[in-house]
């Protein structure tokens, strides 16, 4: 995850995108919200999982004009402003963004919400993203995007404490070499199965395998890491500068 980090770091983004599920910290079943994007000036994260509550600055324009072209493409992306970015959000931009120079914009594909995103949904949004980079932004501006999410995970059923490493390697690979639309066409169901509940959180991973529009990248480390009851990994991209 450090390496990840100083690598995005080193590429000076203006803006860092973290893409992620809420875990019923801001959305709760009360507010299902399925797609939201953050429009704040300031986050300051919830704390949970050790998490500082150190604050960092969003960009509301560059927020709110992705929300308006999402909705002439096909997507309702709902703006949100009083939010506390859970681990999800704030423990990627902790690595990526520790000086805060960047700013941070959140992008939630919730995916403990019922329905919650697909992956060919989230695949075609992170495809908008890129769309609406190269079209509509100045270009010495330079984005980040970070999934954060996933890999399998059963949360509070049977299976709960399994890993499925076969199925997680696959989903890296995907990405890694540029197969990001196999992703796109995991079915609910099928994802259910293989990687659980918490496996649902690949829609990040579809997401950026959208954006990065067939790119190719390279596994940087991954480990069946049962204590957690997770398999956790990480994909670094190769985008030309």
């Amino acid at each position: 995850m450090a390496e990840i980090g100083r690598e995005i770091a080193n590429s000076n983004p203006t803006i860092v995108i973290v893409v992620s599920s809420d875990h019923l910290n801001n959305f709760t079943l009360d507010a299902q919200t399925s797609l939201a994007i953050g429009i704040a000036d300031e986050y300051v994260p919830l704390g949970d999982m050790g998490v500082p509550r150190q604050s960092f600055h969003g960009d509301r324009m560059f927020a709110m004009a992705f929300a308006n072209y999402c909705s002439e493409t096909g997507f309702d992306l709902t703006p949100v402003e009083g939010i506390k970015p859970d681990h999800g959000i704030a423990f990627p931009n902790a690595l990526c963004n520790r000086e805060g120079r960047a700013a941070l914009v959140p992008l939630y594909l919730n995916t403990v919400m019922n329905p919650p995103p697909s992956c060919a949904r989230s695949f075609a949004l992170g495809k908008a993203l890129r769309e609406f980079v190269e079209t509509q932004r100045p270009h010495d501006e330079r984005i980040a995007v970070v999934g954060s999410g996933g890999l399998s995970h059963w949360i509070c059923l049977p299976r709960s404490g399994d890993v499925n490493e076969e199925w997680d390697r696959y989903v890296m690979d995907c990405l890694a070499s540029g197969r990001g639309e196999e992703l796109a066409s995991l079915a609910r169901q099928d994802i259910l199965h293989d990687g659980g509940n918490g496996g649902l959180e690949i829609a990040s991973w579809a997401f950026v395998a959208g954006a990065t529009s067939g790119a190719t990248g390279r596994s940087v480390y991954y480990e069946p890491l049962k204590a957690w009851w997770t398999g956790m990994g990480g994909v670094l991209m190769n985008l030309d500068a």
